[in-house]
């Protein structure tokens, strides 16, 4: 089973490749990205984008997760990640990131919004949910203008195991009622 591609106006979503381990090394590896992230390793070491690589087609044929690399269609360049994680009963959470040089462009939100129709589209999800660490704005900007709503905020844990604010977000299909 195939991984489908999402095209948007500037954007194609497509599966992540080998090749794409180098640049997601260098974009991911950059410590701005990691640090407004729980799921980012820092330091990115040799090798850790390719193993990251090799789970994707085993989630994807699991339907438990399905993760895309966000490229530019004019330079085919890499930009970042958007993802379909936890994927069950009929709703999922929506993580992504974006490499530093791509940022403040409106290639997040474009992805997300993408990403978002495909989920109630195509995967038949009712929900979808998101979350970000308060101190990211630039995250909850992203899902504000995609249309998910801000519903709580909550504390956790850190890479560093500080305890921080964490905003919680929800989008529901509503052309399933």
């Amino acid at each position: 089973m195939e991984q489908p591609e999402i095209n948007t106006k500037r954007l194609l979503l497509r599966s992540f490749l080998n090749k794409d381990a180098k640049h997601v090394q260098e974009l991911a590896g950059n410590f701005k990205i990691a640090k407004t992230t729980l799921n980012i390793p820092h330091p990115y070491k040799d090798g850790m984008a390719k193993e990251w690589i090799k789970t994707h087609q085993k989630k994807f044929e699991e339907n438990s997760q399905i993760t895309f690399a966000i490229t530019s269609k004019k330079t085919n360049h890499l930009i970042g990640s958007i993802s379909l994680m936890a994927i069950k009963e009929k709703q999922a959470e929506i993580g992504y990131w974006i490499g530093e040089p791509f940022w403040g462009q409106g290639y997040c939100t474009e992805a997300t919004k993408a990403l978002i129709n495909y989920a109630f589209t195509k995967q038949g999800l009712i929900k979808l949910v998101a979350d970000h660490l308060s101190s990211n704005s630039a995250s909850g900007k992203v899902m504000k203008k995609s249309g998910i709503h801000r519903v709580a905020s909550k504390q956790i844990k850190d890479r560093f195991g500080n305890l921080v604010d964490s905003e919680i977000y929800e989008i529901q299909n509503t052309t399933q009622y």
